[in-house]
């Protein structure tokens, strides 16, 4: 796959989800646009917004949506410059400033005008001018980004952007090409490059940790001034932290008080009191005078551990008005030298683990990496589904393990292969790990997790994921039947989210928050009005569709769920924050709506159920015993002899594990038995704690 056809499968995306849900083209533009940079790890999350008017003085206003980054307090705002026409068009530096003007004039006249009380109440950009007024002494950036279906003219380098009352503000151009080459990276995500030279003549001092470097990556201690961490994280916020310290840094207190106290009363002493910070980056550049090296730029620069101290220095240096001239922090950097992006990946998330060890960042925060994800992947690999809606073949629901996995994919196919993949992989069958986040929240009850945007309400579902698969014997729970009523949940979603925008009484706002309540309002229902009862997953994932019976109940539902979330006597004006809340929830439960009896042929028996989870769990025995014996055959004979002689010699193992050892010393001949295989495993990992390699 190439730009252009990338290009044309965006568009064409763009123009079938537009019929399909009535939204307009633009708005659906947007959302599109919006979800990949999402997936990017460019936007931390993302609602749909629009407005269009004219302010004091014939100013034209326009915003399509925003994002509010609650950690770096940066605002981002959306506008849109949507023609689907085949012909080739450029964005003039002109036409670019116009709707730049346009975001500028929206927030201006939204904050200082009455202009604000003209926006209908029950409208989303009800809900952003709220948040504007409210958030106006929080925010520190607004950045304004400008999504266009044109190219992006050569003219324009740097788009100059003033303030926005009283705070820096910076625009963005992001045109299809310039997101294929993000979503179509070997990273799949948004990489930050950064020259020092723009913040210190030379750079920051370092010098090479000797005797640390590996095949893997090198090693450099730098003394960065505080200024200048501060000055970066001004400029590219939260993105500079690793994800998953982010999504940890991001439920917790931002600013540390104790640090805050050392930066206010005394920064000369800040080097010796902190700990630093610690980064990654995969590519660099030094240069050398007679005495010093000095790091002038980074690629991919990642801040993995001392997220705090990096947004204390900046904060302290805008709410307190520090000089922090006399700051300084020392920091290790870890230059990433493998050239295969997932391993690369995979070590990064290593030394993030290791290096917040300190801290109470729990494995959950590192969910990414769980073997929960690889067991998804590989049900989404080998099972079928039925064929429907006149099609001649089965096709397979896409799980995408890692990011950018199912363009990433195609990125090398001939068209032959594409056409292939795609008819086996239909886009519409594509689940991201924030989709399954979502439908497992809502089904669990928890619709006011999910309206708290897809990073928080994943990583709620990573919390609960990782403590179920530790309570359940190696993940039991999460076997096929598990991933089948999740496909099933998710075209549940898809039914929903496509009914709602065609109802009468929607008015192009809040379908992500009626969606979620319904659904989680439906299973409610189901449970106290069908005691014993529960809905039967399994048979929609046979069906490949939602009952007509269910679907009825949705379409009445989502109604009443619509007028409960905007009532006016909601325990929150703002609607979309109060979709945030446990109290939103105990609200919706109090809606008053019998379901019909009709609905009692989509159930099954919760004892039923239990038989069929328990089918499912030995079932997943067998699997995870089975690549627990391959695992351990896989391993030369030698290793064996050499991990036995290591045990032995420092009385690391029990008589059973020694056992386990000596057959395993003897394989093929010999095999162990699942139970040996298990302690094997066990027993390999204490030993390379202890020192053994592998």
């Amino acid at each position: 796959m190439d730009a252009l056809e990338f290009r044309k499968d965006f568009i064409e995306g763009v123009k079938a989800e537009a019929q399909a849900t009535g939204e307009g083209s633009s708005a659906s533009f947007v959302s599109a646009f919006a979800q990949y940079l999402q997936e990017a790890e460019f936007l931390m999350d993302f609602t749909a917004a629009y407005f269009e008017g004219t302010g004091k003085r014939s100013r034209k206003l326009r915003v399509d949506g925003y994002a509010y980054d609650e950690f770096d307090k940066t605002m981002s705002l959306i506008i849109a410059d949507y023609d689907a026409s085949e012909s080739e068009r450029v964005l003039t530096r002109t036409q670019a400033g116009q709707l730049q003007d346009r975001l500028r004039a929206f927030v201006d006249h939204m904050l200082n005008s009455a202009l604000h009380r003209e926006v209908e109440m029950s409208r989303p950009c009800s809900d952003l001018v709220d948040l504007l007024r409210e958030k106006r002494k929080e925010i520190r950036k607004y950045q304004l980004l400008i999504f266009t279906t044109a190219s992006i003219s050569t003219a324009i380098t740097i788009l100059e952007s003033a303030d926005i009352d009283g705070v820096p503000s910076e625009c963005q151009i992001w045109d299809i090409n310039r997101l294929f080459k993000v979503c179509g990276s070997e990273t799949g995500r948004h990489i930050i490059e950064i020259d020092f030279k723009e913040y210190s003549e030379q750079g920051i001092p370092c010098m090479e940790a000797s005797g640390t470097e590996t095949k893997d990556f090198k090693s450099y201690l730098c003394i960065i001034p505080g200024a200048l961490l501060a000055d970066i994280y001004d400029k590219y916020g939260s993105g500079l932290l690793e994800g998953n310290v982010r999504s940890f840094l991001s439920t917790k207190v931002a600013v540390n008080k104790k640090i805050r106290a050392t930066i206010l009363q005394c920064p000369e002493r800040f080097f010796a009191y902190n700990n630093g910070i610690s980064a990654t980056a995969m590519d660099i550049q030094i240069e050398s005078n007679s005495q010093w090296q000095f790091l002038v730029s980074a690629r991919d620069f990642q801040i993995i551990n001392g997220g705090q101290t990096t947004a204390s220095l900046s904060n302290a240096r805008f709410r307190d008005k520090v000089d922090l001239s006399t700051v300084f922090v020392q920091m290790k950097l870890t230059v990433i030298e493998r050239t295969l992006e997932e391993e690369a990946t995979e070590l990064v998330q290593s030394i993030s683990r290791s290096s917040n060890s300190q801290n109470k960042v729990s494995d959950a925060d590192f969910f990414s990496t769980h073997p929960f994800h690889v067991r998804m992947e590989r049900f989404s690999q080998r099972l079928y589904a039925r064929a429907v809606g006149g099609l001649q073949h089965e096709t397979k629901w896409f799980y995408e393990r890692a990011r950018g996995q199912y363009l990433q994919k195609q990125m090398r196919m001939t068209a032959g292969e594409k056409k292939k993949f795609l008819l086996q992989h239909p886009k519409n069958q594509l689940i991201t790990k924030t989709d399954l986040a979502k439908v497992r929240n809502t089904w669990k009850g928890l619709p006011y997790t999910v309206s708290r945007g897809a990073q928080t309400n994943f990583a709620e579902f990573a919390k609960m994921t990782s403590e179920e698969w530790e309570a359940s014997d190696d993940g039991l729970v999460f076997n096929e039947k598990y991933f089948q009523e999740s496909v099933a949940l998710v075209m549940i979603f898809r039914y929903s989210e496509l009914m709602v925008t065609r109802q009468p009484w929607y008015s192009q706002g809040y379908r992500a928050n009626i969606v979620t309540y319904t659904i989680a309002l439906l299973h409610k229902l189901i449970q106290k009005q069908f005691p014993g009862m529960d809905l039967d997953l399994m048979n929609i994932w046979t069906r490949q569709n939602v009952p007509d019976a269910v679907a009825s109940a949705l379409t009445e539902l989502s109604e009443l769920v619509y007028d409960k979330l905007t009532n006016p006597k909601r325990g929150v004006e703002n609607v979309t924050q109060w979709c945030k809340q446990e109290g939103c929830w105990k609200s919706i439960q109090s809606v008053e709506y019998r379901l019909s009896s009709a609905i009692k042929a989509c159930l099954i028996g919760r004892e039923e159920l239990k038989v069929a989870e328990r089918e499912a769990k030995y079932d997943q025995r067998i699997d995870s015993d089975t690549e627990i014996m391959t695992k351990i055959i896989e391993l030369p004979q030698r290793q064996w002899q050499n991990a036995l002689s290591f045990a032995t010699s420092r009385r690391l193992i029990t008589p059973d594990e020694h056992t386990a050892l000596r057959i395993a010393c003897q394989i093929p001949q010999k095999i162990p038995t699942s139970i040996q295989c298990k302690r094997l495993l066990a027993v390999l990992e204490r030993l390379q704690e202890e020192g053994f390699k592998l």
